[in-house]
């Protein structure tokens, strides 16, 4: 058995489209294009408004925020939601009093498989 610590402070802040802060710490990245990564966004933090580099699924896990795409209002996001993103979208996320989140990004996301909407 081997245990493993994906805590804030070992994870990269990110800086990039005006973010603010936001910390992700990757969790698994296979050879193919898949990864899992854990995000951390503090308050008052926004991850700015940037394109999906491949589809993503962003799985709120504590905390509250909001996420938007380009155009469009903010909409509250809590525990036991799940946003999912297809490559190319202009998106944007943020909380005003802390938020953490599972990430998945790959070029075969299907959360319709699984997922119900709503």
């Amino acid at each position: 058995m081997k245990i493993y610590s994906f805590k804030q402070n070992t994870g990269k802040s990110i800086q990039k489209f005006n973010s603010q802060n936001v910390t992700i710490h990757p969790l698994l990245k296979p050879d193919e294009p898949f990864q899992i990564g854990y995000f951390y966004l503090e308050a008052n933090s926004v991850l700015g408004m940037h394109p999906a580099m491949c589809d993503q699924l962003l799985m709120i896990t504590s905390g509250s925020g909001w996420v938007r795409i380009e155009g469009e209002d903010k909409i509250e996001v809590e525990p036991g939601m799940a946003v999912f993103w297809q490559k190319g979208e202009m998106h944007e996320s943020g909380s005003d009093t802390g938020m953490t989140a599972i990430v998945a990004e790959g070029s075969r996301l299907d959360p319709e498989r699984y997922l119900t909407l709503g």
